[in-house]
């Protein structure tokens, strides 16, 4: 097992996890020295694309930002979302995680869902890939993106893959729009780390979007805290630009040849 994958595993009740999202060598550069897990995430549809949802995005678009990404990263464990209908069976899954890790030397992949990819997973692990699972909200699937684990039944349902997808060997499992006492139950009961997004301070991580969390999104969503505000700093900055360019103070002898 991949040295980087023990070290995630081992702060399970121990430290905190951090994970963070990357789609460029720039950003991945910058959030590499804080972060533990930096996560090549399909939201790059919506948050760099316009797109309405996951669905959309392909394989050849996570493999390329995923490249970017990986010359940004020294220190983190690096993990790449599998896109939908990429992993539609076992065969598939294997030749396409192949793919990805081959072209992008990221260190795991991540995968949405719990029974319906039990098998995927194990065939995955047998041919030695590092898999993140993931439950809860799945955008890739979802019809609502209403929290889960408000009835009985979707307890059920969430506790029970929580179970399958450490059997089935993964490292870790994310658990987005959970309900917090279904996340502290499921972090208490697996032995994999969880990592939550809008699932509690009782997971042993958190993962936010990094473009939610520096105020670049709209995004107004519950979980989400901005912790600064870029796009007015860019604002200002081109609202600069122009003044100085206007008044013909740019470029100044200092920036010219």
């Amino acid at each position: 097992m991949q040295k980087k994958v023990i070290t995630i595993k081992s702060k399970k009740n121990k430290s905190k996890i951090i994970c963070l999202t990357a789609y460029s060598k720039n950003i991945a550069s910058i959030i590499d020295k804080h972060c533990d897990i930096i996560l090549v995430g399909d939201s790059l549809g919506s948050v760099l694309y316009n797109f309405s949802t996951t669905k959309k995005v392909t394989l050849d678009m996570m493999i390329e930002h995923s490249k970017s990404v990986r010359m940004g990263v020294t220190k983190s464990l690096m993990v790449v979302d599998m896109p939908h209908h990429t992993y539609r069976n076992s065969k598939e899954a294997l030749k396409n995680a192949k793919k990805i890790i081959s072209k992008t030397k990221c260190d795991a992949i991540k995968l949405e869902g719990g029974k319906k990819v039990f098998k995927i997973i194990k065939t995955l692990i047998k041919n030695k890939i590092q898999v993140m699972g993931h439950l809860g909200v799945l955008p890739q699937s979802a019809t609502s993106f209403k929290f889960k684990g408000k009835n009985t039944a979707e307890r059920k349902n969430i506790l029970r893959d929580s179970k399958l997808l450490e059997e089935a060997g993964v490292f870790s499992i994310v658990l987005e729009c959970v309900e917090s006492s279904l996340a502290k139950e499921i972090t208490k009961i697996v032995r994999v780390p969880t990592i939550g997004i809008g699932a509690s301070k009782y997971c042993d991580g958190q993962v936010l979007v990094t473009d939610d969390l520096i105020g670049l999104n709209e995004i107004n969503a519950r979980f989400v805290k901005k912790y600064s505000n870029i796009k007015n700093q860019v604002n200002n900055a081109v609202r600069k630009f122009k003044q100085d360019v206007t008044k013909a103070k740019f470029p100044s002898k200092k920036h010219s040849y």
